[in-house]
């Protein structure tokens, strides 16, 4: 069995057209990439610290140690002791009164409120604002965590109006509220159509596991539009009463596999915030954000409602009227909440983006940079060795020259894209049992190097696409590239490793999809 990687120059597969050229192979000494500091300069809350400035510091100047034994304290006269606690809500500091310890509140507290009334509204409105930072947010989470919340709350509040606009309309249709109406056939049809719509879940989860590892921000937005329309067709409903139960199915399937790529997907995104390994905080914080959230929502739906309740008929155009506004919002909000998720872990992907940066630019990447060029989109392909599509020599040759220790070889091939089947080109690199990651760094690393040096020589490549066969010189001058790609890989693997876990990078493994995770046996015979 064969893994193999396409790439492209904007879908960070490797097709060609590639990017502009570049001189190949120029001897580059590595820039070294300061990291940058992943991890701010905490102030110490909840514990003992040095004063932090809210009041006068004299008497607790900062005084150099010196060396050798301390001297014995002398006993402290009345006065401030240099040691502050801080808590979300005030700052208490701890004084000597000559015969015991007084912790007294010296700032944000009820003890020291003024009564100035704007000092007093000031520190009411601080007090309040840290009570609500501290019910929503986490203590510890990365910086780019808030503006995640921010579009999570856009989302929730018009998914969740939206989720009770369609329950609404789908209560009409199945005839709740109506004389006419049979309770033990609406019972069967709400049964029917969840039981189908759990089944289906069962069965996505299971043929598509390892791509909400691999493709987890591209599943997530693919199916939150499946959720949005599934919401469009339970409006249907109430026009077409007869066949609510094709349309209530069709619709809870589409909302049971948006379930479970949400659920699927939530710990990882999760994770990725909990800078402290405080995973289970930043998800208790997550239900809280989620239930409050969804509320506001509840809130707004009924309050269209409550508007509207005089005009039946007003009332049952309404959700056909702002369906397409909320779903938008509903979807923008996603969107770009995914954009402030910055995922550690590696795959085929983001390893490539991370590999081109630090072959132009000499660095690595923060996850900040990667997952902004990455982005969110629907469209990829996955790499499939096909004996049809090969340049034959050059694949009979890549083969024939691998030994028992190489655990990968790489080889080009022609393959046909999109509907008019154009013909493009790319590089295949294909891995053998036991590659370790190490292995995949390196095979990977060598086939951007490949790519680079074919950029310069882009009219030579072509014209091995037009006689559709290579050349004793062309094999030979591709055996020269495998060599000098391999030597290039070879000198950066140990520095572009050691600044990739500098950086926080999840070096340990490479998250590959189910196709991709083919591989080879080599048999010396």
């Amino acid at each position: 069995m064969q893994s193999t990687f396409y790439t492209a120059p904007n879908s960070h597969h490797f097709h060609l057209p590639w990017k502009s050229p570049e001189s190949n192979f120029t001897a580059r000494k590595s820039i070294p990439h300061k990291p940058q500091n992943r991890f701010k300069t905490l102030t110490i809350t909840n514990s003992l610290s040095i004063p932090l400035g809210y009041e006068s510091e004299e008497g607790i100047d900062h005084v150099p140690p010196v060396p050798g034994p301390r001297p014995r304290p002398e006993p402290a006269s009345p006065g401030r002791l240099p040691v502050v606690i801080r808590r979300s809500d005030k700052v208490c500091r701890y004084f000597w009164d000559g015969s015991r310890l007084q912790l007294v509140c010296v700032d944000g507290g009820a003890s020291s409120f003024s009564f100035n009334f704007d000092d007093g509204f000031r520190k009411m409105f601080r007090l309040c604002g840290s009570s609500v930072r501290d019910f929503f947010i986490p203590k510890q989470v990365s910086g780019n965590y808030m503006d995640y919340v921010k579009w999570k709350l856009l989302h929730r509040v018009f998914s969740s109006a939206l989720q009770v606009l369609a329950t609404q309309a789908m209560l009409r249709a199945i005839g709740i509220g109506y004389s006419r109406s049979l309770p033990s056939a609406a019972a069967l049809n709400w049964v029917l159509k969840d039981g189908l719509g759990r089944l289906s879940r069962c069965i996505y989860t299971a043929g598509l596991a390892s791509v909400f590892d691999t493709n987890l921000k591209r599943v997530r937005f693919s199916t939150s539009v499946m959720f949005s329309l599934s919401i469009g067709v339970e409006l249907l409903t109430p026009v077409f009463p007869q066949y609510f139960l094709l349309l209530a199915s069709i619709a809870n399937i589409a909302k049971q596999i948006s379930l479970a790529s949400y659920l699927a997907t939530n710990t990882a995104i999760r994770q990725s915030f909990a800078i402290a390994d405080n995973l289970g905080e930043v998800s208790a914080k997550a239900q809280i954000q989620t239930v409050c959230f969804d509320n506001l929502g509840l809130l707004l739906a009924a309050v269209l409602n409550i508007l509207l309740k005089n005009n039946q008929s007003l009332q049952a155009g309404l959700p056909f009227v702002i369906y397409p506004i909320f779903s938008a919002v509903d979807l923008f909000g996603i969107y770009q909440g995914l954009k402030h998720v910055h995922l550690q872990t590696l795959t085929k992907d983001r390893l490539e983006i991370i590999l081109n940066i630090w072959i132009e630019s000499g660095y690595v990447p923060s996850p900040a940079e990667v997952s902004k060029e990455e982005g969110v989109d629907f469209l990829w392909s996955k790499g499939c060795l096909n004996p049809k599509d090969q340049i034959p020599r050059l694949s009979m040759m890549a083969m024939q020259y691998s030994s028992g220790e190489d655990y990968y070889f790489i080889c080009m091939e022609i393959f046909h894209k999109g509907v008019k089947r154009t013909k493009q080109q790319g590089i295949l690199l294909c891995l053998r049992e036991g590659a370790s990651t190490a292995d995949i760094i390196m095979g990977l690393l060598q086939a951007c190097y490949i790519r680079k040096a074919l950029l310069v020589r882009r009219s030579w490549w072509e014209s091995i696409l037009r006689v559709g066969d290579a050349l004793d010189s062309v094999l030979n001058e591709w055996y020269k590239v495998i060599e000098d790609s391999k030597r290039c890989a070879q000198r950066d693997l140990s520095l572009l490793y050691e600044q990739m876990l500098g950086l926080g990078w999840a070096a340990k493994n490479i998250l590959l999809s189910t196709e991709e995770q083919a591989r080879y046996s080599f048999v010396d015979d």
